[in-house]
């Protein structure tokens, strides 16, 4: 319309490309689909988007909403990264939290399509258990861990979340449960043991 001010149409424009939610500007939690693309070395990563927040500043002219982008990237070889990306578009929130998870890449121990051992995890009031699984199992996780799980290249796993469910402290709990798993190799070489390899039975 020609009578409407710019600061009407610029906070008009904001409410149609923001989703409207509950709660004081703050909107509902979204999810994106996954998305593959190739990193600096050439290696195929995948990168999921855990959850996307809105947030609003109410100021003269009415409302400023902003973005923020919980990303997780891994190369599912035992490579995974945890990135946040703040914007005033979801696109450009997405794009940064996705070059910060690439940043911080790290690696961690598995075992085949497992973790070599049960772990118990903290981050403020998360708490994550995770257990080796049989081949065939799958990963019996909700969509948070799952996101960090299958990034990291796991797919045998069992886990519950014993506490809360607070997305960001959900995934950076389950990011500490894998950096804490270690081989039996790493252990044996740093208390200075040699591991004996099982000798194959003889058949009488």
């Amino acid at each position: 319309m020609a009578n409407e001010l710019p600061s009407e149409t610029i906070n008009k424009e904001a409410n149609e490309r923001a989703p409207r939610g509950g709660g004081r500007g703050r909107g509902r939690r979204q999810e994106a689909p996954e998305a593959n693309f190739d990193g600096q070395q050439g290696e195929e990563l995948t990168e999921k988007v855990v959850f996307i927040n809105r947030s609003s500043k109410v100021v003269k002219g009415g409302r400023r909403f902003k973005f923020s982008a919980l990303v997780v990237v891994g190369d599912k070889k035992g490579r995974v990264g945890l990135g946040l990306g703040k914007a005033t578009e979801v696109s450009d929130a997405i794009r940064r939290g996705g070059e910060d998870a690439r940043r911080q890449m790290t690696s961690v121990a598995l075992k085949d399509a497992t973790i070599p051992h049960e772990v118990f995890s903290e981050f403020d009031g998360a708490r994550i258990l995770l257990r080796p699984a049989s081949p065939g199992t799958g990963i019996i996780a909700g969509k948070t861990v799952r996101a960090v799980l299958e990034s990291a290249g796991v797919r045998d796993v069992l886990s519950k979340s014993l506490g809360s469910k607070n997305a960001a402290n959900v995934v950076k709990a389950t990011l500490n449960g894998l950096l804490k798993l270690r081989l039996r190799e790493e252990i044996y070489k740093s208390r200075g043991l040699e591991l004996k390899k099982a000798e194959p039975a003889v058949a009488n």
